[in-house]
């Protein structure tokens, strides 16, 4: 076996001395968004190419180096931070973000896996075309990385998730082969497609290097509303209105119950909200082809459906994109707000919409009995189906000391009643390391099996990821 400073050598020579980092503070790569995981990696990799990103792979196959890809790190289940040996080396594709071709009459974009997701949604709006995939960590996560873990968002209701969004992909396999399958085609039925196959994987099977993605013409019009409910259920109805009557054009549909708003307003007292608390607030978001004036009279029709129907007790509309940003803003900074309370027990449950109401009250009932004074911060996707059913320690009790001694406990009681509602334990986060024991438990053995085959037949030495997902 030949040695890692002969290993750093070559690494060298195929990156340079700006593409390779081994000294200094290595933090920002080497620990998780959360802080929940820190490893140390024996460098970072920095290519600056899709041709460096396989001669980099090429030699790790040919010296047995495990091989940790990471995007903005932004990522919520340890997927993308190395561990603790020293061993691993972490390949960052931040010097990857290219926007390579936007085909407006395809209505097709190509870009580098390293690019920003706020930037590529800049690049389509300024050729007068929308991207729509919306995360709140947009200004940093990477396309590379949304597409590795099948990021969700906001949008999902209308456009579904990264995958639904990706036409192409250039990547890397674990030999550091490069397959281009950037095609714009939405018709391809020439064998098994691999693009979704690498969908979703977490960086276990190959690299991602470049993507095609999916556009859509931008919306004449978007308008922006706050609708007070007394309960999920009345949440619910209000979401089967509305698809009524708005159809395609419900572009978004947040719920946030009182527990989440009110972690917005002690931490961020200055962000207005429009409604007071009630114990559930639900976002909801029209996306117009025809113009300004349609989409008011949809919503101002639907809202007063909803009021008429009791429904909804409040209502507040956004008069202007500022107003819309506002309330877009509180729904962003529930994740920030939870983190300034301290840590908390994160759950990104999938569940039939129909099945939610049911799911959240026997839930709630079991946890409060078992941990009292637990607070149960609620919020997510209710359109789509996609809870962050977070839990949170009682006030008073230290945050990290309730973590540690409860999380398993409670992660049982949720993923259990999650199953027995026909749910999943990850809707959007992916797998990473935090989710590896549930995976292993509660995915269906056959599916297991197929997963382990595709993963030994396309990385046999097991050094994409390693330790991750499976």
């Amino acid at each position: 076996m030949l040695s890692q400073a002969e290993f750093l050598q070559a690494l060298r020579g195929v990156l340079g001395e700006a593409g390779l980092l081994c000294e200094g503070d290595l933090s920002s790569f080497e620990q998780d968004w959360r802080r929940r995981y820190e490893g140390r990696a024996l460098a970072i990799a920095r290519p600056a190419d899709t041709a460096q990103v396989a001669a980099v792979v090429k030699l790790c196959a040919a010296y047995g180096v495990g091989l940790v890809p990471q995007g903005g790190n932004t990522g919520l289940v340890g997927g993308s931070t190395p561990d603790a040996t020293g061993e691993q080396l972490l390949l960052s594709l931040c010097r990857m973000k290219q926007v390579r071709a936007i085909d407006a009459a395809n209505l097709t974009m190509t870009v580098d896996a390293g690019c920003v997701l706020q930037a590529v949604q800049d690049a389509a709006a300024e050729q007068g075309l929308l991207f729509p995939l919306s995360l709140a960590s947009e200004g940093s996560c990477t396309i590379g990385g949304n597409l590795a873990s099948n990021a969700g968002g906001t949008q999902v209701l209308r456009y579904g998730n990264a995958r639904d969004l990706c036409l192409g992909l250039e990547m890397v396999t674990a030999d550091g082969e490069i397959w281009n399958g950037l095609s714009g085609l939405r018709k391809d039925n020439t064998g098994y497609d691999l693009r979704h196959l690498f969908v979703g994987s977490e960086g276990t099977l190959g690299v991602i290097t470049a993507a095609t993605l999916k556009l859509y013409p931008s919306p004449k019009a978007q308008t922006t509303a706050l609708a007070a409910c007394d309960s999920l259920d009345a949440a619910v109805n209000l979401l089967v209105l509305a698809q009524s009557r708005a159809g395609a054009s419900l572009s978004g549909f947040e719920v946030m119950n009182a527990v989440s708003l009110g972690l917005v307003k002690k931490h961020f007292p200055q962000l207005q909200q429009a409604l007071a608390l009630s114990p559930w607030t639900v976002l909801l978001e029209l996306s117009d082809t025809e113009s300004e004036a349609h989409a008011s009279a949809m919503f101002e029709s639907l809202l007063e459906a909803a009021l008429e129907a009791g429904v909804i007790s409040d209502a507040a509309v956004a008069a202007s994109q500022a107003q819309s940003q506002a309330m877009w803003h509180l729904r962003e900074s529930i994740p920030l707000a939870q983190a300034q309370e301290g840590l908390n027990v994160k759950h990104d449950i999938a569940l039939p919409v129909s099945a939610i109401p049911s799911f959240v009250t026997g839930t709630d009932t079991t946890l409060k009995a078992v941990f009292a004074g637990v607070r149960l911060v609620n919020f997510g996707h209710l359109g789509d189906g996609n809870l962050h059913y977070n839990v949170q320690a009682p006030e008073g009790v230290p945050a990290k000391e309730f973590l540690s001694q409860h999380e398993t406990a409670i992660n049982q009681i949720v993923y259990d009643a999650v199953a027995a509602h026909g749910g999943s334990f990850s809707a959007e986060h992916g797998i990473g390391q935090l989710k590896r024991a549930e995976l292993a438990a509660r995915k269906d053995p056959v599916a297991l099996h197929m997963m382990r085959a595709i993963k030994n037949a396309l990385d046999p030495k097991g050094l994409m990821n390693p330790g991750r997902m499976l």
